[in-house]
């Protein structure tokens, strides 16, 4: 089966920016996307956890895209501008895709 090269943008940013990050990559052309809730994890500040939390707001989340690589920097500053000021990492790697016209 024929395979097709593109990268793979992992998003870890806190909730509350979720809607503000989906319309960004929106406007930079992506196509699609999937957010998923983040349980917890380990970082600059130590370990934290979702356990307990009344609400989704002091949670984190994240987002994966998969885009032709020649839609990649658009994607990349998008998300720039929405995780500078914030809490979140951005990651991107390279990965083959079987149906490139989906992304």
């Amino acid at each position: 089966m024929q395979t097709h090269k593109a990268k793979r943008v992992e998003i870890t940013i806190e909730a509350v920016m979720e809607r503000r990050l989906s319309e960004a990559l929106e406007k930079a052309g992506v196509k699609g996307f999937t957010i998923l809730p983040v349980l917890g994890g380990s970082g600059r500040s130590g370990r934290w956890s979702r356990e307990g939390q009344v609400s989704r707001a002091s949670g984190m989340i994240a987002v994966v895209c998969i885009v032709h690589p020649n839609r990649l920097d658009p994607l990349l500053e998008a998300a720039f501008a929405v995780v500078d000021r914030h809490i979140g990492v951005v990651s991107v790697t390279d990965c083959d895709v079987v149906r490139a016209d989906r992304f």
